[in-house]
């Protein structure tokens, strides 16, 4: 008699506790979907264990705790995502990041969402210091970074165009390249909050010819975080080229981060805002022969400054 009392009490006392402290809210409950392309297969997964990989699709509905993984897409495969949020770093189980506060417009749809390019050398990785590094050990030729007054190599180490050329996809077969390029300070980071609000893809002037290694090394230190990735295929031995502004254009890009004077230009002349990226004002070819900028290119110094900038104008619109 005892024990079944007990047992009622315990009873009444997890309904009560129950009406005290109403369940949470799904952490989820969006899906997005996969498009294939010729080159790239979109493979996601959810961190869930009951979830199923597809090459072409995948639904999500995960509650509590978990989170789910949002996959890196290449080229043309587009995704659909409610918000856009990648929350493999940012997120606890209530909302909160580790970021500090959630922007008050996370929760802008896609089709909201500012489209913004964003190049890769010298805005996401150290291209010249680590090419600098091979021209010294391979050619016995010091240079720093302070030294490129324009951005073309020739220049700067007294050879022919083609000579440089050749030097550069020499770099492109050595570790130096492949290995030896770093993240430029603040950009995952800063990345990762304005992914709450933008659509990010790379537009960069790499070549054709260093895509895979380029592709790999974007999954390593920026995973996830890019919809589409776009090659111009600029100095390139083979190939056609584009332009950065005819990319942007094809994208629907309202923003392009660059650190490249006349790609700026160029694309503020098609009516595309452009933040010049000149890291810490150490980067001189932003500077020589560039005073007067069109008035939709605004030059920034760091990726807080990036991310200043671009709030700012969503906030406006």
């Amino acid at each position: 008699m005892a024990a079944h009392s007990l047992t009622r009490n315990l009873r009444s006392s997890d309904l009560h506790m129950q009406s005290l402290c109403p369940s949470q809210p799904p952490l989820f409950d969006r899906s997005f979907r996969g498009n294939k392309c010729t080159r790239f297969d979109l493979k996601a997964c959810g961190q869930s264990p009951k979830d199923n990989c597809s090459s072409s699709s995948l639904g999500i509905n995960a509650k509590g705790p978990t989170l789910v993984r949002r996959p890196l897409v290449l080229n043309n495969v587009e995704v659909d995502l409610v918000d856009g949020i990648d929350r493999r770093y940012s997120t606890t189980v209530h909302g909160e990041t580790q970021w500090g506060n959630p922007l008050t417009f996370h929760d802008l749809s896609s089709r909201d969402k500012l489209v913004v390019a964003v190049d890769i050398d010298e805005v996401l990785g150290n291209f010249v210091s680590a090419l600098n590094k091979f021209v010294a050990d391979r050619y016995s030729s010091n240079h720093s970074v302070s030294e490129y007054h324009v951005y073309e190599f020739f220049r700067i180490w007294n050879c022919s165009r083609d000579e440089a050329n050749i030097r550069v996809h020499e770099f492109f077969k050595t570790p130096y390249f492949q290995s030896g390029i770093w993240p430029i300070p603040g950009a995952q980071s800063t990345l990762l909050k304005l992914s709450r609000f933008c659509h990010l893809s790379v537009v960069t002037s790499r070549q054709n010819a260093i895509k895979e290694h380029t592709l790999k090394w974007i999954d390593r230190h920026y995973p996830g975080l890019f919809q589409e990735i776009h090659f111009g295929n600029h100095f390139a031995l083979d190939g056609e080229s584009r332009s950065k502004a005819e990319i942007c254009k094809s994208l629907g890009a309202s923003v392009l981060i660059d650190d490249n004077p006349r790609y700026a230009i160029e694309c503020a002349e098609e009516g595309i805002r452009v933040l010049l990226f000149d890291y810490e004002n150490s980067y001189p070819w932003c500077k020589t022969g560039y005073e007067d900028l069109p008035a939709l290119v605004t030059k920034v110094h760091n990726w807080e400054d990036v991310e200043k900038q671009l709030t700012s104008w969503v906030r406006s619109s």
